[in-house]
């Protein structure tokens, strides 16, 4: 499974963000999967493939965190994009200590989510 261009998965058990915020980064000219479960990305195939991850960090079954801790863990160097609507900046900060190129909080711009998946693009070609 390869791409042409960067693949960016997209984790959300909302449905709403699976269909728009793809849409929205295939116009950008990216690669895009998405996925309704960390368990279903896991399962993909594409998870060596992912340039970025963005990831909503509430999810049913394995949570955000615990699938980029999983990710860290096996020695997958994938940047991850975390999505949250609960707005809390101790758990935004504790996320991005632990690893996390950006959190954005819902409802965020189409700006704050560029200039997000740039940095994490940019920290996947230093790896």
């Amino acid at each position: 499974m390869t791409t042409t261009c960067a693949l960016v998965s997209v984790v959300d058990d909302d449905e709403s963000v699976r269909e728009s915020l793809p849409h929205l980064l295939r116009e950008l000219g990216y690669a895009v999967r998405a996925f309704s479960s960390a368990e279903e990305f896991l399962a993909s195939g594409w998870v060596d493939e992912t340039s970025c991850l963005i990831l909503d960090a509430f999810l049913q079954g394995m949570s955000g965190p615990e699938l980029m801790q999983q990710l860290i863990g096996a020695g997958m160097a994938v940047p991850i994009v975390f999505l949250t609507a609960h707005v809390d900046e101790d758990f935004r900060s504790r996320l991005l200590r632990e690893g996390a190129v950006e959190c954005l909080f819902k409802p965020f711009s189409e700006q704050d989510l560029i200039a997000a998946l740039h940095a994490a693009l940019r920290v996947r070609r230093l790896n």
